[in-house]
């Protein structure tokens, strides 16, 4: 197995890099959610479909709740001028088909010891089911990968690590990740700066 690590003077060009590649996962796991999020395919026109069910004040109702996910109902209702009686009908209907997927409180990794951000290329030695399988099930057992997308590209899955510094993640890339079934090459990237992390979805 083959790793590279890209120290602090390559990561920028990394990180565009693996920016662009990101616009082309078809595959995506979901540490927060453990796995129960949904498969996402480029190719699949569904996702453009679900678009033309919601209307503008809809739209309105989820900007608002992506600022803020704890506004009350009175608030939500005062701001897209309806009542809460309907606004609670719309955001109920919006939960139920799944165009709200939950709510959460978003934590600072600094304070809780994870403050480094680590983008890790996984190119794995075989592309087969079973690899895939068992490669995707060890990643959902460990809370340091926040993020895991399988990509198109020279590579096969883009890793998102929240660590507390290099040596942590030193320390669980020879323990771990490089133990994973299937991985033959690894490309390490250290984030230097968190332009825009975790932003709103455009609707």
């Amino acid at each position: 197995m083959k790793h590279r690590y890209f120290g602090v003077n390559q990561c920028f060009v990394g990180a565009a890099r693996a920016a662009k590649r990101v616009g082309l996962l078809h595959d995506v796991i979901c540490n927060t959610c453990r796995g129960r999020g949904r498969f996402y395919n480029a190719a699949n026109p569904s996702f453009e479909n679900t678009v033309h069910d919601i209307d503008a004040i809809d739209r309105k109702i989820l900007v608002i709740l992506q600022k803020d996910g704890r506004i009350s109902n009175l608030k939500l209702a005062e701001a897209v001028s309806l009542s809460p009686t309907a606004v609670l009908a719309r955001t109920q209907r919006l939960q139920r088909e799944g165009f709200i997927v939950g709510f959460e409180a978003k934590l600072s990794p600094f304070k809780l010891g994870c403050g480094m951000t680590v983008f890790v290329e996984v190119l794995l030695d075989r592309t087969t089911p079973n690899i895939f399988d068992a490669f995707k099930a060890a990643v959902l057992t460990h809370p340091e990968i926040s993020e895991c997308h399988m990509v198109a590209g020279g590579f096969d899955y883009l890793i998102k690590l929240r660590v507390r510094d290099m040596e942590a993640y030193r320390d669980f890339a020879s323990r771990r990740l490089w133990q994973f079934p299937g991985v033959r090459e690894t490309r390490t990237y250290a984030v230097i700066e968190e332009v825009k992390d975790g932003g709103p979805l455009p609707i």
